[in-house]
């Protein structure tokens, strides 16, 4: 591999959505399927978000979101097979955790599936703490976009 020509990027603008696509579709089950619209409103919602390329080829990604301050999330971090154990999640990771938006922040999550032990190297540790989740997309179809009124 031709370390020379792998490169990190923080633009959103690099992010080539049909390339983030087929990423998620060959590199994961839980990001299968995902559609181009959908990626576009997560990436345009998220800062930082970070692209990962071998010359032009999306091979890794990853993106969070954050107060800046107090706390953030890490989501999406995906590498693909063919650069998985080569050190590059891990300083795709450690690239996100050091971005100017996230490098004061004092608390950092994120949820894994079946990696615990990856992040574990990289510093993070079990949360002992209650986790919830709401499932907001079935309650949100109860609503009738009348009962949602907002303050302008």
């Amino acid at each position: 591999m031709n370390y020379s020509q792998i490169k990190f990027s923080d633009r959103h603008s690099d992010v080539d959505l049909y390339q983030l696509q087929e990423l998620f579709n060959i590199s994961t089950f839980w990001a299968k399927g995902r559609s181009i619209e959908d990626l576009g409103i997560a990436v345009t919602n998220s800062d930082p978000v970070i692209s990962l390329w071998d010359d032009t080829k999306l091979i890794g990604f990853a993106r969070a979101t954050s107060d800046g301050i107090y706390r953030a999330t890490i989501w999406d971090v995906v590498i693909h097979p063919d650069y998985q154990r080569t050190g590059l999640g891990s300083k795709l990771v450690e690239t996100v955790l050091s971005h100017p938006r996230m490098r004061w922040v004092e608390r950092v999550y994120l949820m894994t599936t079946h990696q615990q032990g990856f992040y574990e190297k990289i510093g993070f540790k079990p949360n002992t703490t209650t986790t919830m989740v709401l499932n907001q997309s079935k309650q949100l179809d109860s609503l009738s976009a009348a009962e949602l009124q907002f303050q302008e």
